[in-house]
């Protein structure tokens, strides 16, 4: 407050005093117009009075918190209220909210405001393998929470105490910004799961995330300097979560015919030469939610995979996704120029076999190469005694197939992926033996199939990625488990998947970590690229074989392996975008 607001106020008061005074003794007194010279004495003879003493002690009273007051206010210069407050640098001030920015869309005809609310699906289990003991199951394994913190500077640096003293300067003279979790970071995500009519009842599910980042989103920050001279990020760009989306009908659909694909087609994956009438899975396509997905055109392809070859190794599966790329970049047409080179890569028929370890061909417009090696697996296996056709065969748990450890120099491009094999059934009748470091196994924990699975994951991908700094030019990708659908039992115990539907368990994808943990948990921290294609293909059991199998026995249905085109088609599109 000013000398001049200070000195005013008391005067005022002042004024006040004389005026209540000079009220207070002429009623008392009877005198009317008592200057103010007499007021003082007057108060003397009052206060001396026997009778009206007690009306005295009320001025006496009055007068001493007038004083009081006047004492206050002379006072107010040397201790102000406001001295009590925090000087405006010290006030609290909030960081405004980031920013996100609208990620391009190319190619996008829809916008993320068509997404209908559907409800989505989550599935907290990996699918069950093919086998004949149903008593081996998987160890349930916890999910681990990844923790991010953001700084500016000086991460993890311990303030001294000369920091730790002049702390206090700092923030009077700049307040500091600092980014903390919000409520938004740690979200609980409910999501429900409905099972098609005949399938059981719906199920309710509660998905916890705990994690400051999606693992999978990849945020590209940049700074942006303020006027201050501090600096604050801001989000620019986000890679796209393909796994997250939702399946929606294209007419422009399927991307080749399956009836026409001879060439690259088994012809017990084509459906349309089996006794199926219902087509409608054919013309689904695969939208994700924050982005848009690039069209696939074998051209394109073979021009961004010019003199460059395309590898998948793995199962069954690996193979279907392998068959329905080469119908994609023929568009299902007959290519008599496409060369088999299959024997560069040692696919030779062994004498005695029924097929190759493998197939590659090249398209020699753009040298482009795509093969596939079987690896069931994706570990090492070799026989133990090489003369003996019936000798056990050693099954090294921590080794890559001999396959990439020979050919990885030739690969730009690797998708690699094993599950359904893990079994008794196919252990015991391949007569399979878990080696590690290069003797039998002997650790009970690690002889059980889940853990033996996930510990040969995690060492094949583990050992990819340090290859990558040798071979700076491949990408790597782990394609996520390929999801089974047998209802009523498993594919020889009466198994089936009758539903051809599309999208009656769902069509939408709003997870933001893969459905296969142990995938996604296998490439944390590398360079190897996750494939996540579980939860999408989830949704999809009207997609499989099911009774239509070609080949089949009574009774027996193909709930794991699908029709082509179809679900892998999809596969493909992903990874054509994310490389």
């Amino acid at each position: 407050m000013g000398n001049v607001m200070r000195l005013s106020l008391i005067s005022t008061i002042e004024e006040m005093v004389l005026v209540a005074l000079r009220f207070e003794l002429g009623f008392v007194l009877g005198i009317k117009n008592l200057s103010d010279s007499a007021i003082l004495p007057q108060c003397l003879k009052l206060m001396k009075r026997g009778a009206l003493r007690r009306r005295a002690r009320d001025i006496s009273v009055m007068l001493v918190v007038l004083v009081c007051a006047t004492v206050v206010i002379w006072t107010w210069d040397r201790t102000p209220t406001s001295a009590f407050l925090p000087p405006e640098s010290h006030y609290l001030k909030l960081q405004s909210e980031e920013k996100v920015e609208k990620l391009p869309t190319a190619l996008n005809t829809e916008t993320k405001d068509s997404y209908s609310s559907a409800i989505p699906f989550v599935n907290k289990e990996e699918s069950k393998e093919d086998s004949s003991d149903n008593k081996d199951t998987e160890e349930e394994e916890e999910k681990q929470v990844e923790e991010v913190t953001v700084s500016n500077t000086n991460r993890g640096k311990i303030p001294t105490i000369e920091e730790k003293k002049g702390e206090h300067e700092v923030i009077a003279s700049e307040p500091k910004y600092r980014k903390t979790p919000t409520r938004e970071d740690f979200k609980l995500e409910k999501v429900k799961h409905e099972v098609a009519v005949g399938e059981g009842e719906a199920t309710e599910t509660t998905h916890i995330k705990e994690t400051n980042s999606d693992p999978k989103s990849n945020i590209l920050a940049t700074d942006e300097e303020r006027t201050d001279g501090t600096s604050t990020a801001r989000i620019t760009n986000q890679a796209c979560n393909y796994a997250k989306g939702k399946w929606v009908v294209d007419n422009h659909r399927p991307l080749y015919s399956g009836s026409q694909c001879k060439q690259w087609l088994a012809s017990m994956w084509a459906c349309r030469l089996m006794q199926r009438t219902d087509f409608a899975f054919e013309s689904l396509r695969w939208q994700p939610k924050d982005c848009s997905m690039e069209e696939f055109e074998g051209s394109k392809f073979l021009r961004r995979m010019k003199n460059k070859t395309l590898a998948f190794v793995g199962d069954s599966l690996g193979r279907q996704q392998f068959q329905s790329m080469m119908c994609m970049i023929s568009g299902g047409k007959e290519r008599l120029d496409v060369l088999d080179v299959g024997p560069e890569f040692g696919f030779i028929t062994p004498e005695g076999g029924a097929r190759p370890g493998g197939w590659a061909y090249r398209f020699p417009e753009t040298n482009t190469t795509v093969l596939y090696h079987w690896s069931s697996t994706l570990c090492d296996i070799e026989p133990l005694n090489i003369t003996d056709p019936a000798t056990e065969h050693a099954m090294h748990l921590d080794r890559p197939p001999a396959f990439l450890r020979q050919y990885l120099q030739k690969i730009d491009v690797l998708v690699m992926n094993t599950g359904h094999h893990w079994n008794r059934g196919k252990l015991n009748g391949n007569k399979w033996v878990m080696h590690v470091n290069g003797v039998p196994n002997t650790n009970r924990k690690l002889a059980a199939l889940g853990n033996a699975k996930n510990f040969t994951i995690h060492s094949t991908v583990s050992w990819v990625n340090s290859q990558l700094p040798l071979h700076p030019g491949l990408k790597a990708f782990y394609r996520s488990l390929s999801p089974r659908h047998f209802v009523g039992g498993e594919w020889n115990t009466g198994g089936s998947c009758n539903n051809t539907t599309p999208m009656s368990i769902g069509k939408e994808v709003l997870q933001e970590e893969s459905s296969d943990y142990s995938a996604g948990r296998a490439v944390k921290g590398t360079g190897v690229k996750l494939l996540d294609i579980t939860a999408l293909s989830h949704i999809r059991d009207e997609g499989h074989i099911s009774r239509f199998s070609i080949s089949a026995s009574r009774g027996v249905q193909d709930c794991l392996h699908w029709c082509l085109p179809g679900v892998p088609d999809t596969w493909n599109e992903i990874l054509f975008a994310m490389i």
